[in-house]
């Protein structure tokens, strides 16, 4: 296959070159000391460590109310089915609000996206810990799964700016691993506050103290990673070597390496391509707000509020509007609905396996307490951990392999044969716990059903949204807002339905139903990887089309 063929369809991509001991780096480094893929490695892990922190905050936020059920009915009065309902207001905070919260950051840089995010996960933390009724207990949630939208949108764009394509998935792993961690250990960490003598108020106070804690943490240390290397390259860059990996030799020190050796001549081309920028057409929006991205930037500038995409014009308001509209537009692209599919049905599944924890095991036979139920969500995390591993390092080396066998070239799908064992591994945890769960078995098989879950979780996410950045990588943010869509619809959908369904025709009965839908689900990797390729290759215009629009928004 040739390298044009390459270019032509999204996804296909040459990733080795010579005798395939070279790992090209996509995407290409600049010669500029603000590319973040320039960045020395402390410098990006620490920006990755925020990230995951903040997605592992809202997630355990989002998911520790449940570890107040039983406090807060016997307080307020109100029954479980109000509480059921604000976890459906909760997965409609994070699904609807994402397109205004990715918007936000495309065109006034990432950072802003993060602060907004927790400022509303302050609030909802607040009004959360002063609850008084039916009222509050559903609209506190609307706020708190607001704050957690920039999660699913802005984390994967702020990992994919600072690491290159080959180690996406171990990338996407982690934050995955954090979304896990989150997500099950929030209600661990809120069953012992709850059951304690604090009682269960210290539970939203404490997310409100940490809300606080980490704005300003992340005002002061996160920078910012917006980047267009795309105009870079068009109007300043030089012909710089050392685009590839040699033997064991790092991506990261061979573009410190070249950065380093271009340093000294940085001003000098300055000069040159001023002149030849006032011939040819200036970069007007780079030019025009005063900044030389070949100049390095501050620390004051780095960590500025805002930071204006290259062709923001004005305030921005038409655009922001415009990209809101043109978002739309990922709906027709099945890559995007597949990966929507996978992780909105492990978001769907949480609320049965957790409503199942709530109504059945604090009886008999197993009287738990606040403290055994916090405790099963153990399992879950170690699976979790063990699935994340498998889809997102071991997933990246796959990829690598397949490529070497395929010429150097690599094709999105090989990702997913990993994803296939999510068809056994995932429906047997849910029968396991479920069935388990209504006929009172003894550990372990019910503790085993929630590692296999956790597995599936771990597994399911990192894959789906890999695939997806493989497939269509300039299209990321905008992607995840179609999967935060659809994942968040599944989940508010079935937390609604949740409860009147198990009530209707029984647990046993109701986990053989979301197994059997969890073995569909799974199972639709299989037509992606017979026909992803065709699909990518006839959806390619498409894709040019969307970007072409969405780069083109009033930059004339």
């Amino acid at each position: 296959m040739t390298r044009a063929e390459t270019e032509e369809i999204p996804g296909t991509e040459r990733i080795f070159e010579g005798d395939q001991s070279e790992i090209l780096l996509l995407p290409h480094p600049t010669d500029s000391p603000n590319d973040p893929l320039n960045w020395s490695w402390k410098r990006r892990y620490w920006q990755a460590f925020l990230v995951c922190y903040y997605t592992g905050l809202t997630a355990a936020t989002a998911n520790d109310a449940g570890s107040t059920a039983e406090p807060v009915l016997n307080e307020l009065g109100i029954t479980y089915a109000i509480y059921n309902d604000a976890a459906g207001v909760l997965f409609a905070g994070i699904g609807y609000f994402a397109p205004f919260i990715a918007a936000l950051a495309t065109l006034y840089g990432r950072r802003i996206g993060y602060l907004v995010s927790m400022i509303l996960g302050l609030i909802g933390s607040i009004w959360f810990a002063k609850v008084k009724g039916i009222g509050d207990t559903i609209g506190n949630q609307l706020f708190i799964g607001m704050s957690e939208s920039g999660a699913e949108t802005i984390v994967q764009l702020s990992l994919i700016d600072i690491f290159y394509s080959h180690r996406i998935g171990t990338a996407l792993a982690i934050y995955i691993l954090a979304t896990s961690i989150g997500t099950y250990l929030g209600p661990l960490v809120g069953g012992y506050i709850a059951g304690g003598p604090l009682g269960w108020r210290w539970v939203p106070w404490l997310n409100a103290i940490l809300y606080a804690t980490s704005f300003i943490i992340f005002y002061f240390g996160l920078e910012e990673t917006y980047f267009d290397r795309e105009r870079y390259l068009q109007y300043y860059a030089t012909d710089t070597p050392g685009v590839v990996i040699k033997g064991e030799k790092d991506a990261e020190t061979t573009a410190e390496k070249t950065l380093a050796e271009k340093t000294s001549t940085d001003n000098e081309d300055a000069e040159k391509k001023a002149g030849v920028n006032e011939t040819t057409g200036p970069p007007e929006p780079l030019v025009q707000r005063g900044k030389d991205p070949r100049v390095k930037k501050t620390y004051w500038e780095s960590i500025a509020l805002i930071t204006p995409a290259s062709n923001l014009r004005g305030w921005g308001t038409k655009q922001y509007f415009q990209r809101l509209i043109q978002g739309m537009r990922v709906f027709a692209f099945p890559a995007v609905i597949y990966s929507g599919l996978q992780w909105g049905a492990q978001d769907a599944w949480l609320s049965f396996y957790l409503t199942t924890m709530d109504d059945l095991w604090y009886d008999e036979p197993w009287n738990y307490s606040n403290y055994g139920v916090a405790l099963m969500n153990v399992p879950c995390v170690i699976g979790a951990v063990i699935g994340c591993m498998y889809a997102g390092p071991l997933s990246d080396w796959f990829c690598l392999w397949m490529a070497k066998k395929n010429n150097g070239i690599k094709e999105a799908e090989y990702r997913l044969w990993l994803g296939l064992a999510n068809m056994i591994i995932s429906p047997a945890g849910l029968l396991l716990f479920g069935i388990g769960s209504d006929r009172g078995w003894p550990w372990p098989p019910p503790y085993i059903g929630l590692a296999l879950i956790g597995f599936g979780w771990g597994c399911s996410g990192d894959i789906a949204m890999a695939y997806l950045v493989d497939c269509y990588p300039d299209m990321v943010i905008e992607g995840m807002v179609g999967v935060a869509v659809i994942n968040n619809t599944l989940g508010m959908t079935f937390t609604f339905a949740c409860s009147p369904f198990i009530a209707a025709v029984g647990t046993t009965n109701s986990y053989i139903i979301i197994a059997v839908l969890q073995f569909f689900f799974a199972g639709l990797t299989i037509p992606m990887i017979k026909w992803g390729k065709r699909i990518r290759k006839w959806t390619a215009p498409s894709y040019r089309r969307f970007l072409e629009i969405r780069d083109g928004l009033n930059r004339h």
